[in-house]
């Protein structure tokens, strides 16, 4: 007959080996969170660090058209002195459709036209309604893909949404760099050159603006 087989003991982790499968967990998390954003972010550092040798020419695409007239007497009517409010539905709608830019968002009203401007990543744009006769020009200018990564890395004109982005994406980064600082104080001891490198990547750059940097 086989001997009864006896249960293991549960080995109960200690609070060191819990707390450093904590801090791997939260270095591999946070780094696979930013590991794209880090890599545009880099790569845009070198683009705007160079960006009169890399950036494009830009194009710019001009349109015209004229309101019909129901349309008309909703930015004909003399509603007062200038003010900032978006174009009617029906005129957004109208803009978007026949010269094929974005009808939304905070126009300038004056005595003589509507002027909406239209900034955007890589990019700028315009539309202008005379409140008159009812013509619209529209302006469209790209700076091409470059400038676009470029426009994101800095957060101009992306929106607010973009800019939670930035602010999560930051707090990511944080994480990682806050976790792997303590692990190689952790690993310290079986690595030598640990510190030294640490130091030099403060050292280096506060040199060279103490130096160059006037």
């Amino acid at each position: 007959m086989h001997a009864p087989v006896r249960a293991q003991p549960n080995k109960k982790k200690s609070p060191k080996a819990f707390w450093l499968k904590q801090l791997h967990t939260w270095h591999w998390v946070s780094s696979a969170i930013s590991l794209i954003g880090l890599l545009l972010f880099a790569f845009t550092g070198i683009t705007l660090n160079h960006a009169a040798d890399v950036e494009g020419s830009p194009q710019t695409i001009t349109k015209s058209a004229t309101l019909p007239p129901a349309l008309l007497r909703q930015v004909a009517a003399d509603d007062g002195p200038d003010a900032k409010k978006p174009l009617p539905a029906p005129i957004a709608a109208w803009v978007e459709k026949q010269v094929g830019q974005s009808g939304k968002g905070e126009a300038e009203w004056s005595a003589d036209e509507v002027y909406l401007a239209l900034p955007r990543p890589g990019g700028d744009g315009w539309v202008s309604i005379d409140r008159h006769s009812g013509e619209v020009a529209s302006e469209a200018t790209s700076r091409g893909w470059i400038s676009y990564l470029n426009d994101l890395h800095k957060g101009r004109n992306a929106g607010d949404v973009w800019k939670w982005f930035i602010d999560i994406f930051a707090i990511a980064c944080f994480l990682f760099a806050l976790t792997g600082l303590v692990l190689l104080w952790l690993h310290a001891r079986k690595r030598p050159t640990t510190w030294p490198l640490v130091a030099m990547g403060l050292a280096i750059p506060a040199i060279l603006a103490i130096i160059f940097i006037h």
